[in-house]
C-alpha cells in the first residue's frame, strides 16, 4: 500500500488524546512486535492502528517488525526486560515464539496475539487473539472463485513457514471444488515473481485462476497474467492502493479484507482496558477482524479510506 501514509497521519484521525483521561492510560507502555518488515503496506496500516489508539489512550506505544523469528523472539525478551505493561505480537511461526511469549507471560506481563497463530494463542497464555479466520477466509475465497467459473487454481505462497498462508490455500482448495496448485515465490523479487506465474499461466492452460495472499504479490500476478496474454481470474488477500485501483479497473475480481487497521488498534484498547479495569475481551476465542471482500461495488469508498491510512 504504496499509497498509504504514514503512522502520524493515521494518528490524526483518531479522537484527541486529551481523551486519554477519561480511559485512565496514564504513563503505560505497550509493545507491538510483528513478522513485518518496516515499509510493508500491509503493516504499516497495522502500525497506524496501534498509533492511533496509543494517541487517543494516551499511552506510549512502540513498533517493531522483523521476518526474522529468531529476531521477533528478541525484540520480545527485551520488551520483557524493559517492563512493558502489555505485548502484542503476530505468530507466523508460533513455535519458533514460544519460549519468548511464555516468559512475557510468566512475567505478569499481558499479552494479545494478532494476525497470525490464532491456535497457539491461548495456550500460550495470551489474553487473547486479534485476527481473521484464515481457513474461514480461503473458504470464502474458493467460494467467491468457483462462482466466477474458476476450477483450476494456483494460489501463490510468498512466504515459506507462514501458516496462515497454507490456512488460505487449503480453504479455498475445500470450497472451490476444483483444483487448487501452490506456486512458491519469493516477495523480496517481484520481477522473479512476475516470470514465475507467467511461466505456469503459459505452461499450462487449463490455470484459469490464480489467488495471491498479499498485496504486491497480487500486483505482480496481475502483469504476469497481462505477459502470458492468459484469462485467468485473479483474486487476492489484503488491500493496497494498488490492489483497490486493480479492482475498480476489474483487473482483480476481490481482495479478502482481515481490516487489518483493527489488528493495531483493537489489541493496543485491550490491553489499556485490562490495564486500568482488569478487563479481558473475547471470552477465551478469538476476536475477528475479517473476513471482509472488497470489490468494484464498495472499492471506490475504501480507496479513500485507504488514503487516510486506515484500510
Amino acid at each position: 500500500m504504496t499509497g498509504c501514509s504514514s503512522g502520524g497521519e493515521s494518528a490524526q484521525s483518531a479522537p484527541p488524546a486529551s481523551s486519554a483521561g477519561a480511559a485512565g492510560g496514564g504513563d503505560a507502555s505497550f509493545a507491538v512486535i510483528t513478522h513485518g518488515a518496516p515499509g510493508d503496506s500491509f503493516w504499516d496500516v497495522v502500525k497506524n492502528g496501534a498509533e492511533a489508539a496509543g494517541e487517543q489512550y494516551g499511552v506510549q506505544v512502540t513498533y517493531q517488525g522483523d521476518g526474522d523469528p529468531a529476531r521477533q523472539s528478541q525484540l520480545i525478551d527485551q520488551a520483557v526486560s524493559g517492563k512493558v505493561d502489555g505485548i502484542v505480537v503476530s505468530m507466523a511461526n508460533p513455535d519458533a515464539l514460544k519460549e519468548a511469549v511464555g516468559k512475557a507471560v510468566a512475567a505478569k506481563i499481558p499479552v494479545v496475539t494478532i494476525n497470525s497463530g490464532a491456535e497457539s494463542s491461548k495456550a500460550f497464555g495470551a489474553l487473547t487473539h486479534v485476527g481473521q479466520s484464515e481457513d474461514v477466509a480461503g473458504r470464502g475465497a474458493g467460494e467467491q472463485l468457483k462462482a466466477a467459473g474458476v476450477t483450476k487454481l494456483v494460489c501463490v505462497v510468498h512466504e515459506a513457514g507462514n501458516v496462515g498462508l497454507d490456512q488460505r490455500c487449503k480453504g479455498a482448495e475445500e470450497t472451490l471444488g476444483g483444483t487448487v496448485e501452490r506456486l512458491q515465490v519469493d516477495i523480496s523479487n517481484l520481477a522473479d515473481v512476475t516470470s514465475k506465474i507467467t511461466a505456469k499461466l503459459q505452461s499450462d492452460q487449463q490455470v484459469n485462476g490464480v489467488l495471491a495472499l498479499n498485496p504486491a504479490i497480487a500486483v505482480a500476478a496481475r502483469d504476469a497474467i497481462a505477459d502470458s496474454g492468459s484469462q485467468a481470474k485473479l483474486a487476492t488477500f489484503d488491500l493496497s492502493a494498488d490492489v483497490v485501483d486493480a479492482i475498480k479497473a476489474d483487473e482483480i475480481l476481490f481482495a479478502v479484507d482481515q481490516q487489518q487497521y483493527l489488528q493495531g488498534y483493537l489489541p493496543i484498547t485491550f490491553l489499556n482496558l485490562y490495564k486500568t479495569n482488569l478487563n479481558t475481551v473475547g471470552g477465551g476465542l478469538p476476536v475477528n477482524t475479517g473476513p471482509g471482500f472488497v470489490t468494484k461495488d464498495n472499492a471506490e469508498q475504501v480507496s479513500k479510506l485507504a488514503e487516510a491510512g486506515s484500510r
